[in-house]
């Protein structure tokens, strides 16, 4: 049997809910190590609130945050890290200009959080943890560093005009994207870097483990697995996945994350 190195993104395909993992699935991926097969998981969240998955799988790989903006090894002291920032001055610029379309937002420092103002609504985005460091109040007076990205809970209507002055103030240099949620938010704007996206990351973890493109798998189901997938040689996207990576995806699954998706199609791929 062929060993294959498996990208999964979390929030959406592999996740029931925000921190649900049930046990036969945990087992099921620790089967598939035994069998020879590598799993590194690819993840917009920070190592904070992703680290509980490596651990519950046993993995022994890489880990891919910040959709490629921070790339470590928990296991690996000498492994080389990745760490794309944004400069601290353009998020600052992007803030201060668009205050008017901004309800709420915050930008990270590895596990650090700089928070605009406290709203109990947004908890689940910050994943902070009771080790986090947070720091109220306007980001020109808090951030001190380049972070791994800035995200933007935009007020009702008003992402497009933060995306817009994104794009013609920065015209490459610094790009945004728009989550586009259902129900509580209206659209939460992320800031990043050209540098930072799931393809490159998952091209670098699999030159490290020295397995090639012809042997990876990639299973996702938002924009930003978009590049994960063009890389891989086998690109997957779960039920209802954002439209452009339906467009890209090789494979589109019956099932989403809360019906097992990502492991009934490796069930029936592997031949488990």
């Amino acid at each position: 049997m062929e060993k294959y190195l498996i990208a999964l993104d979390l929030d959406g395909t592999l996740l029931y809910d925000f921190d649900t993992v049930s046990n036969e699935l945990a087992t099921f991926m620790k089967e598939i190590q035994k069998d020879g097969h590598k799993i590194v998981i690819a993840t917009g969240r920070p190592f904070r609130s992703s680290s509980f998955v490596y651990d519950l799988f046993n993995l022994d790989t890489p880990i891919i945050n910040y959709n490629g903006g921070l790339i470590t090894h928990p296991l690996d002291k000498s492994f080389k890290i990745v760490n794309y920032t944004v400069k601290k001055e353009a998020i600052i610029d992007i803030f201060e200009n668009n205050i008017e379309h901004i309800r709420n937002a915050f930008s990270e420092v590895k596990d650090t959080i700089y928070l605009y103002q406290e709203e109990k609504e947004i908890e689940p985005l910050l994943h902070r943890m009771s080790t986090s460091p947070v720091y109220l109040g306007h980001l020109k007076d808090t951030l001190k560093e380049d972070p791994n990205g800035f995200i933007i809970i935009g007020k009702q209507g008003h992402g497009k005009a933060i995306e817009k002055y994104v794009n013609e103030h920065y015209q490459g240099s610094v790009l945004s994207r728009i989550w586009d949620l259902k129900g509580e938010f209206d659209s939460i704007v992320e800031i990043f870097t050209p540098e930072s996206n799931k393809g490159k990351g998952l091209k670098y973890v699999s030159e490290y483990l020295n397995i090639p493109r012809e042997r990876v798998l990639a299973i996702g189901d938002g924009h930003n697995d978009i590049e994960m997938l063009e890389f891989a040689s086998l690109g997957v996207a779960v039920k209802n996945a954002h439209p452009e990576l339906l467009e890209v995806a090789d494979v589109i699954l019956e099932e989403t994350s809360k019906e097992d998706a990502v492991k009934k199609f490796l069930t029936k791929y592997l031949k488990k």
